[in-house]
């Protein structure tokens, strides 16, 4: 099931995630009228297709002013975005994420996927955040760490604290489990909500 980045995080959201405040926006008055609701005074204009790489490919940008939110959202929509997962043929922007600006000081990647392997969770998590890390796989893969989530006890809070440490999340970051904590809602909600995919297929 192929979902947007929008979609994504109101999923997290729900399962008590923190992300950024965002509105999805279909036309460019209503990605204005987005920005002014968000109230500023930095926003992050986002194309919305199902392919990774969109901000190598131009289809994300940063807005400092209501009229370069405008100016941005016309650009963006309706364009062909090509990045290294769409093909050449690219894909067609037909909806945004417009999304409160960000002081980033650090990223970290942190995902949970189906190990074909053993058939379970995996959890797999990096230093290396941001937008290329199919590269940090490709040139250091020591810098991707695995867990596998056993379906009976599901992550533990051990095992999240051990993926913590090992990407070097501040100490003061992990006091009182916050971090940990979160990443064990990111496998939970994985397992809850592949759970209910399974039960509407099957009715």
């Amino acid at each position: 099931m192929k979902i947007h980045e929008y979609q994504g995080k109101e999923i997290l959201r729900k399962f008590g995630v923190p992300v950024p405040r965002g509105i999805p926006a279909f036309t460019v008055q209503e990605a204005v009228e987005a920005a002014q609701k968000l109230g500023g005074p930095v926003w992050v204009v986002k194309a919305q297709i199902h392919a990774g790489g969109r901000g190598k490919g131009g289809g994300v940008k940063l807005a400092r002013s209501i009229d370069e939110v405008k100016k941005l959202a016309g650009e963006i929509l309706g364009m062909q975005l090509v990045t290294h997962q769409t093909g050449p043929q690219g894909q067609k922007v037909r909806r945004l994420l417009i999304e409160d600006g960000a002081d980033i000081k650090k990223e970290y990647y942190v995902s949970a996927v189906t190990d074909r392997a053993s058939q379970r969770v995996a959890m797999i998590v990096s230093s290396e955040g941001g937008m290329d890390i199919e590269g940090v796989a490709h040139d250091t893969p020591e810098k991707i760490i695995t867990e596998i989530v056993d379906p009976a006890t599901g992550l533990t809070y051990a095992q999240a604290k051990k993926l913590s440490d090992a990407i070097g999340v501040p100490a003061a970051s992990t006091a009182g489990a916050p971090v940990a904590t979160r990443v064990t809602w990111l496998s939970e909600m994985r397992s809850r909500t592949r759970s209910v995919r399974r039960l509407r297929a099957a009715s």
